[in-house]
């Protein structure tokens, strides 16, 4: 019986396994420049040739882009989920906003229950970051755009996705990042019109998902997370009905 050689592994493969992984995980992130290469390479103890053979075929890949005098990227397409394009379809249309929030209670749910159960000290510390920008957000009534309220919504619910340590979750989550920072700054304006409870109500929800995320309860952490895109659902509901009784009397009125 005949053996074939063993292919010996180039230490560019190693790079690329090692850069590849680094992409998956999180820590680079779409549209993020490397170090450059002589720091890159004394961080991995190799040799710049094989640092640069590995970026070439991370480049081949479509994982990066190199620009002349530049410097290397993570490609900025990895990021999105939805062309822009898209995205204001989405935005504007009353059903699609329905069907995010579907999905965000399927994903998100998900993503808190995973970090109760996987968070280490530095997401901790991340999320206690994020909650802090969010609460910051709710108490300065009338200071803090729509926005940026949105926003720090939206990145306290990526921190939470961060901590689940699930490659998938994070990676939809972040793909959908525009698309929920949009949701959230579409949804606020009609909630807080709608009911005057509202902004205490989100503060206590998100306060409740965060202490049981930081408690290690991820039932809990699940169970808050469901109750809070219920609410939304609930109220984003009666604004949907208010707004077509006041168009009923519109018509109404014009005859």
């Amino acid at each position: 019986m005949g053996f074939g050689q063993i292919q010996a592994r180039r230490l560019s493969d190693d790079i690329v396994t090692k850069l590849e992984g680094m992409i998956l995980e999180g820590t680079l992130k779409a549209g993020e420049r490397l170090p450059a290469e002589r720091v890159l390479a004394e961080q991995f103890g190799v040799s710049r040739p094989s640092l640069r053979e590995a970026i070439q075929k991370l480049a081949a890949k479509g994982l990066l882009i190199s620009r002349q005098g530049g410097g290397n990227y993570v490609a900025e397409s990895l990021g999105s989920t939805f062309s822009d394009p898209l995205l204001p379809l989405l935005e504007d249309n009353p059903e699609a906003q329905r069907d995010l929030l579907e999905f965000r209670h399927t994903l998100e749910g998900s993503c808190a229950f995973y970090a109760a159960q996987r968070a280490t000290e530095p997401d901790r510390q991340r999320l206690t970051e994020a909650f802090a920008a969010l609460q910051n957000c709710y108490s300065r009534v009338g200071e803090v755009s729509r926005a940026e309220e949105g926003a720090a919504d939206a990145r306290f619910h990526l921190a939470i996705a961060e901590a689940s340590h699930n490659a998938v979750l994070l990676h939809t989550i972040r793909g959908l990042f525009d698309l929920l920072k949009r949701n959230v700054v579409t949804n606020i304006g009609g909630m807080y019109a709608q009911r005057t409870e509202t902004r205490d109500m989100l503060m206590k929800q998100h306060s409740e998902l965060y202490q049981a995320i930081m408690a290690g309860e991820a039932q809990k952490a699940r169970a808050f997370s469901d109750s809070h895109i219920h609410y939304v659902q609930e109220v984003l509901a009666d604004v949907l009905e208010e707004s077509h009784r006041v168009a009923r009397a519109q018509r109404r009125q014009g005859l």
